[in-house]
């Protein structure tokens, strides 16, 4: 079994509950900063990924959203990326906003900035107000934008690997496209996406490092959850056969830790700093995150995590309320005793 890994998301709105600042810095994302303020939300993605990246956590998700008061993902992993000396940079892009060829080569200049710690989170969309507001297309209604992820990560492997590199395809045509800044690794950065569609399965089977476990969305209880991403994983499993292929897993849970799973649960409300109507809402998009069954004790949450561990799940991308406290109880209640177990038994 492959060492587990640990990671996070990099604190920005549309991914992050129970923050002031990053309440504080959507309510004067419209207004200019007074001089010498540095905006709260890179302060505190600041804060927090460089306390992960001395805690042990793998990898941070720089989640991309244009339409929104979000701090552009790219620009953030830039500005905070170099300055880690562990943690792995995967950042957010949508084909159908952003030419292949230059994300080749900014990747690339991340990926040399980072000594090697640089991966590509490929979305294929659904915002389609966003898409055309930016000069794209969602393709929402229509397959082939799993044909045009494909596509596009075609063209970044061939454009890190060799040079001249051209492909005639249905949406990217390159010609002779010279990227004369290679990633710092051979291989290149890896592909992490998501899809439950079975187009985007077939997807992410021919051409995807890793997958984003799908689950069942009517799950009722963490029973369900837990074998619905198993029944996913033999399928994924399955498919990347169909083409002579491996594809490793990850996960979204929620982790909150408490005396048991009421307290724990109990504690991640208050935490969330909202008016009733909003803390609803909230909770209602945490939902199925909170399914996993990574709230409670430290204990019955690592017995979750090793339990998913024996199905396949070699990453957990942690989702909680940024803050420090958050990033140390993970470190001292998952990373640091997991990770200790874990050598023990490579000992023995």
């Amino acid at each position: 079994m492959a060492p587990l890994q640990f990671g996070l998301y990099a604190p920005v709105p549309h991914v992050t509950v129970g923050s002031p600042p990053i309440a504080r810095s959507v309510s004067g994302a419209m207004a200019p900063l007074a001089p010498s303020v540095v905006d709260e939300a890179f302060e505190l993605a600041r804060d927090i990924l460089l306390e992960a990246d001395r805690s042990g956590f793998d990898i941070v998700l720089f989640a991309e959203r244009h339409l929104g008061a979000d701090l552009e993902a790219w620009t953030l992993a830039c500005a905070i990326g170099p300055w880690t000396r562990h943690i792995r940079s995967m950042v957010a892009v949508h084909p159908g906003l952003w030419r292949p060829e230059i994300v080749a080569k900014m990747a690339a200049s991340l990926d040399r900035m980072t000594k090697g710690r640089m991966a590509i989170n490929l979305v294929t969309g659904w915002n389609v107000e966003e898409h055309r507001m930016y000069g794209g297309d969602a393709l929402i209604e229509n397959i082939d934008r799993y044909v045009r992820a494909e596509e596009f990560v075609t063209v970044l492997r061939g454009m890190w690997r060799q040079t001249p590199f051209s492909q005639s395809g249905r949406y990217f045509n390159v010609e002779e496209s010279q990227l004369l800044l290679k990633p710092a690794t051979a291989e290149g950065p890896e592909i992490f996406t998501a899809s439950r569609s079975i187009a985007g399965l077939d997807m992410i089977a021919r051409v995807g490092d890793w997958w984003f476990v799908d689950f069942d969305k009517n799950s009722r209880d963490a029973s369900d959850y837990f074998e619905g991403a198993r029944k996913s994983i033999a399928d994924m499993r399955a498919r990347a056969a169909r083409y002579g292929r491996t594809v490793r897993f990850a996960l979204n849970p929620f982790i909150a830790f408490g005396e048991n799973e009421a307290d724990a649960m109990a504690r991640v409300q208050s935490m969330i700093a909202a008016p009733e109507a909003d803390r609803r809402k909230i909770m209602s998009r945490i939902g199925p995150a909170t399914l996993s069954g990574c709230i409670g004790s430290p204990e019955q949450v690592r017995q979750r995590l090793r339990d998913f561990a024996e199905i396949g799940i070699e990453l957990f991308l942690f989702k909680f309320p940024p803050a420090l406290p958050a990033v140390h109880e993970i470190r001292d209640h998952v990373i640091a005793p997991m990770r200790c177990a874990s050598e023990k038994l490579r000992q023995r």
